[in-house]
């Protein structure tokens, strides 16, 4: 792991210090939201959602482990997208085959939704927290997906496509199925905003940031971004432990902004915006089949309105949030993310 994090350092260095100065504000999608530090470019075409072959053969020798569990795996189980390792299965309800194996033979092919989104569903930064959702809302936004409604506003970010392609392989049966079993997991504090005016020196790494330890960690000013990190690197990249969550760096003052945005609302221009709570509940826990916001990753809630904001979203309940959206700027998404990532779940 070690090498790993000083290998990704040099990257983190060469990019300089100019990662502090990005602002939320302007043209284009923060690019923080989606875990880069340069702006995203328009004339891109979508990267190709297949990850490259890995540089070596995959370790099926050496034993990892993690406080807690019983288990060991080693590096190829940890790794397995058809049978990613379940280090703590007293965690959750007995996974459906779906999510603890996926399906090889469909086409396209099914990763075991277990792989990205963890057997207990909490998910990371650069893809979802499932848990508690609505089980019909998780289909539909499956069904969303399978029918090209859902797609990113920075085309580095491939996992869209994976999720693309998988919901084309998948049948009605098997998004049922994921979807109750997400639905009934209780979610539970997984990532934590803290304010501050410096964040952990990090690495842009697969849409996520890493905090660099070592000779060269640190800190950097935050600036008017939203930096969130694994507790620990390795617990993310290696070991792919479900009990090791985020911390989110936010800007200081950017809660109370975010509250009386998110609580009652702005005037943009003339024209009021609509407080979130009036859909998705004083508590911000959802209402029916409306999904909770409060206490969900802050990048993932900026990528999602942004996108909804920009007719990347257009599923059934996106154009209900496009006008809602429609006159706030990048920093409104920020304030709006930390407020609601800071709440109780």
């Amino acid at each position: 792991m070690k090498k790993l994090i000083l290998g990704l350092v040099a990257i983190g260095l060469a990019i300089g210090g100019g990662v502090a100065a990005l602002a939320a504000g302007g043209e284009g999608p923060p690019a923080w939201a989606w875990g880069y530090t340069t702006p995203a470019d328009p004339a891109q075409a979508p990267l190709p959602p297949a990850p490259a072959a890995p540089a070596a053969a995959p370790d099926t020798t050496t034993q990892i482990s993690v406080p807690g569990s019983k288990f060991q795996f080693s590096p190829a189980q940890i790794a397995a997208r058809f049978a990613p390792a379940d280090w703590f299965p007293e965690d959750h309800p007995q996974m459906p085959e779906v999510v603890a194996h996926g399906r090889q033979s469909a086409t396209p092919e099914v990763w075991a939704c277990g792989f990205c989104h963890m057997p207990n569903g909490k998910g990371r930064p650069e893809n979802a927290d499932l848990t508690g959702l609505p089980a019909d809302y998780i289909v539909q936004q499956l069904m969303d997906f399978k029918n090209d409604r859902r797609n990113t506003s920075d085309k580095r970010k491939t996992n869209t496509g994976l999720m693309i392609n998988f919901t084309k392989g998948m049948t009605r049966e098997e998004m049922e199925a994921a979807a109750h079993y997400f639905s009934s997991i209780a979610p539970t504090p997984w990532t934590k905003v803290i304010e501050s005016d410096t964040a952990p020196k990090t690495i842009a790494r697969g849409g996520v940031f890493l905090t660099i330890t070592g000779k060269d960690a640190g800190t950097e000013a935050l600036g008017n971004r939203i930096v969130e990190t694994p507790i620990s690197a390795e617990d993310f990249e290696v070991k792919r432990n479900p009990r090791s969550g985020f911390l989110a760096y936010v800007p200081k003052g950017s809660l109370k902004k975010g509250e009386k945005l998110v609580r009652d609302g702005a005037t943009v221009g003339g024209k009021k915006v609509t407080a979130c709570v009036a859909c998705h509940g004083v508590d911000l826990r959802g209402l029916g089949p409306v999904p909770p916001l409060a206490g969900r990753s802050p990048s993932y809630i900026a990528r999602q309105m942004y996108d909804m904001q920009h007719g990347n979203r257009t599923g059934t309940w996106s154009p209900l949030m496009a006008p809602v959206l429609s006159e706030l700027t990048n920093d409104d998404l920020l304030v709006a993310a930390a407020y609601l990532g800071s709440l109780e779940r």
